[in-house]
């Protein structure tokens, strides 16, 4: 009997055979970057044993009945003591499962249970394997802990379903489709090389300094060995051009795959993955998240279809993506998150925006990035103004790599990037700050919730001001922002009321900064909007930071405290000694257990391997924001096109730039007044669109809170 795994469309058959053997070469040439090639392979070659059962054979040819083809293979690796692949092999379809206990019964979802079941015969026959091959032995791999043999499996799983995909892939398509690609690390560099050759010799004190901290990360990134560095240059510094410098070389020299850009907010990452297009070209970089639409069907567009392709498994030179999509896809269980992991390894990480780390998950989120370097062969890069004081946890869970810093201050002139002055109010009245922003031609006001940006905006004279908050949406945003930075250009009267949303790498810069109370790191990023570009002397470049009359949110409560702290010692608050204190104090006032809120870790050393449990419980966006979308402008179509009942992913994915994120009981008091059509999903429809403000946004109770990019 010839037993099959796929039949194409075509009427081309494909062997299991040939499908094992093609996986097995893919899984285990992945794999061999974290020097796993033979468990990569015995994963490879068992993950479709079960296939050799009569029942596949018949499901193959349109029986109905269900088969459990994973089992067979897992129960294989498992007689030979190779637990990490048979977990792989067993999750492979369905997600990796949580262990579970010996004693499990076999009908129960967890990999004992499944065991069982193979022992107790409850399989399909699936012996005939036996007559066409044999598996090989395989050493028994040693970890330090439960913790490293979940990150080892997790990576392992990566392989298999990375494998195979493409194998099955390549079959059904009658070739290989394209996917990745990209030019080697050596043009990469030399595109950068050509893009800043026309910096030299720089023309001013400002752009001197920018290119001794480029020529320094250049010069680390050959010099020093894959392992842990911070980046630490000051706002205004070059860091993202720094920073792509120091991965290019550094890949280059030490045969590093790829590099991946993580970063907290889509605000950033649009503007860098455009600075890295610009420099490295279109082909070489993929953004991924969820405000970028790529379609897979899309012939016309055969570069579209390529990119979509990456997103699955992050086969491309430059990726640059978000901390949730990054940090999530580490604790997850699920195939497509964890198909792309494997790809880590031997790259070059580069953490923007360090500082921003959630700290609620700050420990799972550090021993992911040491695991990575310890034993994948990766170099990570904390990158950021205000570096945080991780140096305690790192030491935890990486205790012989200390970080290094790339760029110390002494090689570079801190005073050169002075660019303006701090100013310390106490309790201001939201009508006096709305009167002091009133007598600047040009100023930002930055505050903490949204409410309070909808108060003193509704305090200004309307001519040249302006409002962003998240009650906007993003496409509504991204215009108020465009038109912002054409009347700063112009010299334009320009009023911006905000919350932090405009912090954290948006690049405006204003002549004046008002700060309400807050995290110093957030007091700091408020600074870089003010004279970013040095043109004005610091002594009128005023950043002013003011109490309100209104109690900080309780997101902000802890922030706030420390800041206080931070400032009553320092008198300079961009001194690293005040930033140090800053975030020392912040982890001091929210305790060691703030830091690991759901104690994944802590469920990772004490259960066996609780894979779809750590997934579940790990996600870093707060889940009880619903969305309502807004069917203005191309949202319109969008909406239209949802009620006529079509739910594919791309259309979410463009329905997010037309969505408002809000909290339950706006939410409720919204659906209550009629105001909202809610979907199946638990979204919604605005319908009454007059609550929607062409200046303000969402009309409703605002509230305060931060909001990461998916």
């Amino acid at each position: 009997m010839v037993y099959l795994a796929h039949i194409s469309q075509d009427g081309r058959r494909q062997t299991v055979l040939e499908h094992l053997d093609g996986t097995a070469e893919l899984c285990a040439g992945f794999a061999a970057a974290f020097r796993a090639e033979d468990q990569g392979r015995l994963a490879g070659l068992t993950h479709d044993l079960g296939k050799y059962s009569a029942a596949f054979q018949r499901r193959l040819q349109g029986s109905a009945e269900h088969v459990d083809h994973a089992t067979a293979g897992a129960a294989e690796c498992c007689k030979r003591e190779q637990i990490c692949s048979a977990f792989a092999v067993t999750g492979h379809h369905g997600g990796l499962p949580d262990g579970g206990g010996q004693g499990d019964h076999w009908e129960e979802g967890t990999f004992w249970g499944r065991m069982r079941r193979a022992a107790l015969g409850k399989l399909e026959p699936y012996g005939a394997w036996e007559k066409e091959f044999k598996l090989p032995d395989v050493p028994k791999r040693r970890f330090s802990g439960p913790l490293e043999e979940m990150f080892f499996t997790r990576m392992l799983y990566s392989c298999l379903v990375d494998g195979d995909f493409l194998d099955t892939e390549t079959f059904m398509a009658g070739g290989e489709k394209e996917r990745g690609g990209g030019d080697p690390m050596e043009m990469l560099e030399d595109k950068l090389q050509a893009h800043v050759s026309n910096w030299f010799p720089p023309q001013s004190d400002l752009n001197r300094e920018r290119c001794r901290i480029l020529e320094r990360c250049m010069e680390q990134g050959e010099v020093q060995s894959p392992g842990l560095f911070t980046l630490t240059i000051p706002t205004g510094g070059g860091k993202t051009v720094a920073s792509l410098a120091f991965a290019l070389r550094h890949a280059r020299t030490h045969g590093l795959r790829r590099l991946i850009y993580v970063i907290p907010y889509t605000s950033i990452i649009e503007q860098n993955a455009q600075v890295f297009r610009d420099i490295l070209g279109d082909e070489n970089v993929l953004e991924h998240h969820s405000g970028v639409l790529y379609d897979i069907e899309d012939e016309a567009r055969p570069e579209n279809a390529r990119l979509a392709r990456a997103t699955e498994n992050w086969d491309m030179p430059v990726v640059v993506t978000t901390a949730v999509q990054f940090f999530e896809s580490l604790f997850a269980n699920r195939s497509s998150q964890c198909r792309k992991l494997h790809n880590l390894a031997q790259s070059v990480i580069i953490f923007d925006e360090a500082q921003m780390l959630p700290v609620p998950y700050l420990r799972p989120c550090v021993y992911a990035i040491a695991q990575l370097v310890k034993g994948y062969g990766a170099s990570a890069v904390l990158c950021t103004a205000t570096q945080p004081a991780l140096d305690g946890i790192f030491r935890e869970f990486l205790p012989d790599r200390p970080a290094v810093e790339l760029c110390p201050r002494e090689r570079f002139h801190q005073e050169i990037f002075q660019r303006v002055t701090f100013r310390r109010e106490g309790k201001l009245s939201w009508k006096t700050v709305a009167e002091r922003i009133g007598g600047q031609k040009q100023a930002l006001c930055i505050v903490n919730s949204r409410k309070s940006a909808q108060t003193v905006y509704g305090l200004l004279d309307k001519e040249g001001a302006f409002h962003l908050s998240t009650l906007m949406y993003p496409a509504h945003r991204k215009a108020v922002l465009k038109e912002i930075r054409t009347r700063l250009k112009d010299g334009l009267p320009c009023r911006v009321v905000s919350t932090s949303l405009i912090e954290a790498g948006v690049d405006v810069d204003f002549p004046a900064v008002f700060r309400e109370e807050a995290g110093l790191d957030s007091i700091l990023q408020a600074a870089g909007r003010c004279n970013r570009e040095g043109k004005r002397p610091a002594e009128e470049s005023i950043v002013t930071i003011f109490q309100s009359e209104t109690p900080p949110p309780s997101l902000f409560e802890l922030p706030v405290a420390a800041g206080r702290q931070a400032l009553r010692s320092y008198d300079q608050p961009d001194s690293q000694k005040a930033i140090r204190c800053y975030f020392q104090e912040l982890l001091d006032l929210k305790g060691p257990e703030a830091l690991d809120q759901k104690n994944i870790l802590t469920i990772m050393e004490r259960e066996f391997m609780p894979f779809r449990r750590i997934a579940e419980r790990f996600h870093l966006i707060d889940s009880e924001t619903k969305s309502v979308y807004i069917p203005l402008e191309e949202g319109e179509e969008l909406v239209r096109r949802l009620r006529s009942g079509e739910r594919s992913r791309e259309l979410f994915r463009a329905l997010g730039q037309y969505g408002v994120s809000v909290y339950p009981p706006h939410f409720k008091a919204l659906d209550m007044a009629g105001d909202l059509e809610v979907l199946e999903d638990g979204s919604a429809v605005l319908t009454n669109l007059a609550l929607y403000d062409s200046t303000t946004g969402l009309s409703m109770t605002a509230d305060e809170g931060k909001f990461l990019a998916i």
